[in-house]
C-alpha cells in the first residue's frame, strides 16, 4: 500500500486529504477531533498531480457550488467492522437529509447502541464524502462534529437540510 496526502485550500479551509493504492482513505479538517497518527499519512504530494486527489477536488468543488449532490470515488476507510457498518451507512444518507444517532442503530438492529453508533460517526475519517454531517441529535438538533460545529451548520445549509438549533455539544 503506497500512502501520500496532500493539502487542499478550500472555503471550509484547508483539508489534509489521505490516499491510499485503494482509494481516498481520510479527509481532515483543521483540528480534527480525530486526526489521522503520526507517520501514516505517506508522502507529500502535489494535490493536482495525483490522479485520486485532483478527482476528489473537482468533485468537492462541484458540491460546493452547488453542482453535485454525491461524490463518485473509490473509498478505502479503516476501521474495525462496527464502523466500516456505521461508515457504509452514512453513504446511504440522501442529500439535503438528516438521520439521527437511534435510527442509524435501530438499522443495526438495536437502538441501545446509538452512543457506540455515535462514537463511529465521530471516528470517520472520511469528512464530507461520507456524509456524517448528515446525523443529528434525536430532537434534530445540530450536536457534535469533528470538523466544528460552523462546518456542520454550514454543510446541512449547503444541502438545504432542515436545521433545527444550534447546540454546542
Amino acid at each position: 500500500m503506497t500512502r501520500l496526502h496532500a493539502t487542499l485550500p478550500t472555503a471550509l479551509g484547508d483539508l489534509l486529504v489521505v490516499a491510499d493504492d485503494g482509494g481516498l482513505a481520510g479527509v481532515y479538517f483543521p483540528d480534527h477531533w480525530h486526526p489521522p497518527a503520526p507517520g501514516t499519512l505517506g508522502a507529500e504530494v502535489d494535490p493536482a498531480r495525483d490522479p485520486l486527489i485532483a478527482r476528489f477536488a473537482g468533485e468537492l468543488d462541484e458540491y460546493l457550488d452547488g453542482r453535485r449532490t454525491a461524490f463518485d470515488l473509490p473509498l478505502a476507510p479503516v476501521g474495525d467492522d462496527f464502523q466500516q457498518a456505521v461508515w457504509r451507512m452514512l453513504r446511504d444518507i440522501p442529500y439535503g437529509q438528516t438521520v439521527t444517532y437511534g435510527e442509524l442503530a435501530a438499522r443495526l438492529g438495536d437502538r441501545n447502541l446509538a452512543r457506540r453508533v455515535g462514537n463511529a460517526v465521530g471516528r470517520n475519517p472520511i469528512s464530507i464524502v461520507v456524509p456524517c454531517h448528515r446525523v443529528v441529535g434525536a430532537d434534530g438538533s445540530l450536536t457534535g462534529y469533528a470538523g466544528g460545529f460552523e462546518r456542520k451548520h454550514r454543510l446541512l445549509e449547503l444541502e438545504g437540510a432542515a436545521v433545527v438549533q444550534r447546540r454546542l455539544f
